[in-house]
């Protein structure tokens, strides 16, 4: 079994697991505690704080530990507005945030702030200059990712910290999936990141508040971490967080020359082996282990199982494999395709042979889970109508785009289809089938039912 999602979770570092069980016997006591058990653990707190703050590039004393990366997120959102109340209330988030930060960012706009999204490009990154066209006099505080969790694509964090910084406007940073791989560049006032994405157990995240950064702690004040998270320290979690944030670092160099060289062989050779299918991320500013392509004419959620069936533990973004039956927010703000998304996320080690496999099983996989969709295998040949009306209401991702190409070919260059759909994943999907042909997008209209997506024939 090949295990391809370290991007949702990688797997617990051996590190990691030394350091747990080592710490279970000696870190199990109340650090606040005088005694001798209570020094111990007060002892081995201190040590991971120190650890952790030297591969972040902080004080001490700047570190708090809380429950998970999410909770670090929501409090550092909460306490930076809170602190900077008299400021104003209002916040900067890219378009393409972790869902923490998104959540944050709701429910501050249900407290009567308000929320500015800043776009992203094609390749999923922003720019420094839309940051400082956000910027408000009343802006309390603006967050981005250092790399995006979907993508893998990096942002600018450096250049956005000192826009932030002129402004006098704290930037949070989101380093969940980029901490592992090294300190995060720039003048940034918060951080905050997560033990699981860097081969730590879970349950342990990191909050990074600088000195000098107002912070006004939301809800009932904990003596505990500098009183700006409540509760028990779970020392043997920590201390195995902190020791193997520190052997991944050491092993980092070396790991991201060899997994950058395996994920650029899958960029490369994927739309080589598979038909109608779209890389995305930027190529050049990305982490080591994650590349993306999504597939025309695929269900996600079947790929998914089948690639499974095959050993490959993978991830995607598509609708198809969503509850909500909605693309992903990262996806939808890049503007690309979402269909048929898989997220390929390398762990430390993976072995090449592994890779090699992976791109021999892809092919004929993403060929089976076409034929059983009835997915087009050529374009159509007959020209007879102007205008085509395509019914998909009623049917979800990727059906709408399959029937649009089946009947495409019947209309003449110049002629238009009309497709109705209503299934969210359309509105991003078809304009993106369409960039991919070499097709006009002409736009959508309201319908009795759904939406109409108005296609043009132009080869």
């Amino acid at each position: 079994m090949s295990y391809f999602d370290a991007a949702s979770a990688a797997p617990l570092h051996p590190v990691a697991r030394q350091a747990l069980h080592a710490s279970l016997d000696e870190g199990w006591a109340d650090p606040a505690r005088l005694y001798k058990e209570g020094r111990r653990a007060r002892l081995l707190l201190d040590a991971a704080r120190e650890a952790a703050a030297e591969a972040v590039g902080c004080r001490p004393d700047e570190l708090s530990f809380t429950a998970s990366g999410t909770r670090a997120v929501h409090t550092g959102v909460a306490g930076a507005l809170a602190g900077r109340r008299r400021a104003g209330r209002h916040l900067i988030v890219s378009a393409v945030e972790h869902s923490s930060v998104l959540h944050s960012a709701e429910a501050h706009e249900a407290e009567g702030g308000t929320v500015t999204q800043v776009p992203v490009g094609r390749a999923g990154r922003v720019t420094a200059a839309s940051y400082a066209q956000a910027l408000r006099p009343d802006t309390a505080l603006a967050c981005l990712q250092s790399a995006n969790h979907e993508v893998g694509t990096g942002q600018p964090v450096a250049e956005v910290a000192e826009v932030c910084r002129a402004a006098g406007v704290p930037l949070l940073v989101d380093a969940a999936q980029s901490l592992g791989w090294g300190p995060v560049d720039g003048d940034w006032s918060l951080l905050t990141a997560s033990a699981h994405k860097w081969g730590g157990p879970s349950g342990v995240g990191l909050l990074v508040v600088r000195k000098g950064v107002r912070f006004a702690v939301r809800g009932p004040v904990d003596e505990r971490e500098s009183g700006r998270v409540a509760g028990f320290e779970n020392i043997p979690a920590i201390v195995a967080a902190a020791a193997s944030l520190r052997a991944v670092r050491a092993e980092a160099a070396a790991e991201a020359v060899r997994l950058r060289e395996l994920t650029e062989r899958i960029r490369t050779r994927v739309p080589r082996l598979v038909p109608d299918v779209e890389v995305v991320g930027d190529p050049v500013h990305r982490l080591p282990g994650i590349v993306t392509f999504s597939c025309l004419y695929v269900d996600g959620e079947a790929l998914l199982h089948e690639l499974d069936r095959e050993g490959f533990s993978v991830s995607s973004g598509s609708s198809c494999t969503s509850s909500t039956l909605t693309p992903s927010h990262v996806l939808k703000a890049m503007g690309v395709l979402s269909e048929g998304n898989v997220r390929v996320s390398l762990p430390p080690g993976t072995p090449e042979e592994d890779v090699e496999r992976f791109l021999e099983v892809l092919p004929g996989t993403v060929a089976q889970v076409r034929e059983k969709l009835g997915a087009p295998s050529a374009p159509a040949a007959r020209v007879r109508q102007e205008e085509l009306v395509v019914d998909s209401l009623g049917k979800r991702c990727p059906i709408p785009v399959i029937e649009l190409a089946k009947v495409f070919g019947e209309v003449p260059v110049g002629g238009t289809v009309r497709v109705l759909s209503d299934d969210e994943a359309a509105r991003l999907d078809i304009p993106a089938w369409c960039e991919m042909r070499g097709q006009e997008y002409l736009g959508e209209e309201p319908a009795d039912r759904g939406t109409a997506y108005l296609i043009r024939r132009v080869s």
